[in-house]
């Protein structure tokens, strides 16, 4: 269990309480739990590997020590003299009394009085004096500092590249029939992959929660897989839509931002909702692509359009073909995969320029590059034949062939380009450092972990669970920290392989 002053610290570190506080109604009863007691609380509950229920906050709550009880004011004594300890339902009105200073979603009642879509719910909440946008900002800072706090300093700035995955979150709530309004109106529909054999994909009734996880640079030092944002949506909001949104804050808190790594979930969305605004914040992706977005997709002055690059007309289709390497393949099997990838690579067309501020780019010939030989180009015949030959060149040369350079728009493979070429092994190698989204997602769903599963998460609506979510990641954050230091220690402390003397053998 991750010990008291540690969550205290990480509490004090976000600096939100106070400015909670200070929203908060005042009058009639005094709170007897502050909104710090009460973070700290739900932090104990799920360091504890407790369920994220309310009645498990208050359980540990009172289970402290007695001077911590008082210290937090979890217990406190009455001018009478008798000693009163917080009972559920204070813990209950203070979470809720914090949660509606954050929600920005009407109550089900007045979604109900005004209609049912999504502008009478805005109409509503306008009645009643709910400014949306300032309250969904409020609770992104909210869970943007609770997670962040969470991270190191000598962390921060560990590295640049960060790995994006979604997951389901059921909401406890069940659908109703149409017409009326759920328990749950935040949640919807969705989506997920199950565990289970034979069956590719439920349904599921409840959220996206989203998680951004800090990973190794290229060619880089080790670091801790550190969550650095969350969001939680509803699965009729694109889950791929709010990343940019999350990547921008982050880039405003400071963190420099140069890889982002996702799967085919994220590449499939059209490139104005995902790749573009991300590409617009200065980061690169490192994405695998869905199997409809693989192989030719067209032409531009004459080049192929494949794999987020533009190819020789001369390429031949079978190097664009091919699909990534299988799991469990052989040493030789990827060997031989490795050649193709590089023979595709001379077809391509080399860039010539960074892309401007308007995102155009120059590319040139591979033959005029040296990479191919090419009866086009009269130099290129004198290469070695160890380089790949256009034996039948193209009778009416298009302009990418005629041309020493052609000028390539930000449109043209605009969903697909990627740092690395697909599916080279650099591409490869650098992609597999998306697998600690999953480990995220894995420490806070596992049975034996958080667990954030239906049951053992009981909130209803977004803003509870997508605070619960972002504590649930900032206790994981904790325990990431703690195993890879031990690790490290553990690996700097290790002697060195002994050296055994070489025996001389008869002659």
């Amino acid at each position: 269990m991750t010990p008291l002053a540690a969550l205290e610290q990480l509490v004090d570190a976000a600096g939100t309480a106070p400015d909670v506080e200070a929203r908060m109604p005042t009058g009639g009863r005094p709170r007897q739990l502050a909104v710090r007691t009460l973070l700290i609380g739900v932090l104990a509950a799920l360091a504890d590997d407790r369920p994220a229920q309310l009645t498990r906050v208050h359980a540990a709550l009172v289970a402290l020590p007695h001077h911590d009880r008082v210290r937090l004011g979890v217990e406190i004594t009455r001018r009478d003299g008798r000693v009163h300890l917080a009972t559920y339902r204070q813990v209950e009105r203070t979470f809720r009394t914090m949660v509606a200073t954050m929600d920005a979603t009407p109550v089900p009642s007045l979604a109900a009085a005004g209609g049912d879509d999504e502008r009478a719910a805005r109409v509503a909440a306008a009645r009643h004096g709910i400014d949306t946008p300032a309250m969904h900002a409020r609770l992104d800072a909210f869970c943007d500092a609770l997670v962040e706090a969470s991270v190191p300093e000598r962390y921060k700035a560990a590295s640049s590249s960060y790995a994006a995955d979604w997951t389901d979150h059921a909401s406890w709530a069940r659908p109703v029939e149409a017409g009326r309004t759920a328990a749950d109106p935040d949640a919807s529909w969705g989506h997920r992959s199950p565990n289970t054999g034979g069956t590719r994909t439920e349904l599921f009734f409840g959220y996206y929660g989203q998680a951004l996880t800090m990973v190794a640079d290229e060619r880089g030092a080790p670091v801790p897989e550190l969550v650095r944002r969350v969001s939680m949506d509803a699965p009729s909001t694109d889950p791929a839509g709010a990343l940019p949104a999350m990547l921008r804050r982050l880039i405003a808190h400071g963190a420099a931002v140069r890889d982002v790594l996702v799967d085919s979930g994220y590449s499939y969305r059209a490139a104005t909702t995902f790749a573009a605004p991300v590409r617009a914040l200065g980061a690169q992706l490192v994405m695998d692509l869905h199997p409809n977005d693989r192989g030719p997709k067209g032409t531009y002055d004459g080049a192929v359009c494949a794999n987020g690059n533009l190819y020789c007309p001369a390429v031949p289709l079978t190097l664009l073909e091919l699909a990534p390497l299988a799991p469990g393949a052989t040493a030789e099997q990827a060997a031989a995969h490795g050649t193709r990838c590089a023979e595709a690579a001379r077809y391509k067309l080399g860039r010539k320029t960074k892309d401007d501020a308007d995102g155009y780019h120059r590319v040139g010939c591979p033959a005029a590059d040296g990479k191919l030989r090419c009866p086009l180009h009269a130099a290129s015949m004198s290469l070695g034949y160890d380089h790949p030959e256009v034996l039948t060149p193209p009778e009416h040369p298009p302009r990418c062939c005629t041309q020493a350079t052609i000028t390539v728009p930000p449109s043209v493979n605009a969903k697909t380009r990627q740092r690395h070429d697909y599916p080279s092994p650099a591409h490869r190698n650098s992609y597999n450092r998306r697998t600690a989204a999953e480990r995220s997602f894995s420490a806070v769903k596992s049975p034996a972990g958080i667990d954030l599963r239906r049951g053992s998460c009981r909130l209803l609506g977004r803003t509870p669970n997508l605070i619960v979510f972002a504590c649930a990641m900032a206790v994981r954050n904790l325990r990431t920290i703690t195993s890879f230091e031990r690790a490290q220690d553990a690996q700097h402390k290790r002697p060195p392989p002994a050296r055994t003397r070489r025996r001389r053998t008869a002659t």
